[in-house]
């Protein structure tokens, strides 16, 4: 149900705002977003596995609170991660 370290790196140089970037806002809600992908597929096949449920609502409002922080910060970098993420908002 977690995403491999290849697609963790991949994300990582794709979101990276420069070089050796891993903790930016951009990252962690770009790896975010592909563990919660992740789980919504399981979730399609295991219905009632509501303890994984439990830590994709936490997933979700971790995302959340990291996208309102880029906002406050920084609304241009926001409105073009949500757009190359496809996130509704």
């Amino acid at each position: 149900m977690s995403i491999t370290a290849e697609e963790k790196t991949r994300l990582m140089k794709e979101y990276a705002t420069k070089d050796g970037d891993t903790g930016s806002p951009e990252v962690q809600v770009a790896i975010l977003t592909s563990r919660i992908a992740t789980l919504t597929e399981h979730f399609k096949t295991h219905k009632k596995d509501n303890h994984s449920r439990r830590g994709l609502l936490k997933l979700v409002a971790q995302r959340r609170k990291l996208l309102d922080y880029l906002k406050g910060k920084d609304e241009g970098r926001y409105r073009d991660l949500i757009k190359r993420l496809g996130i509704r908002r």
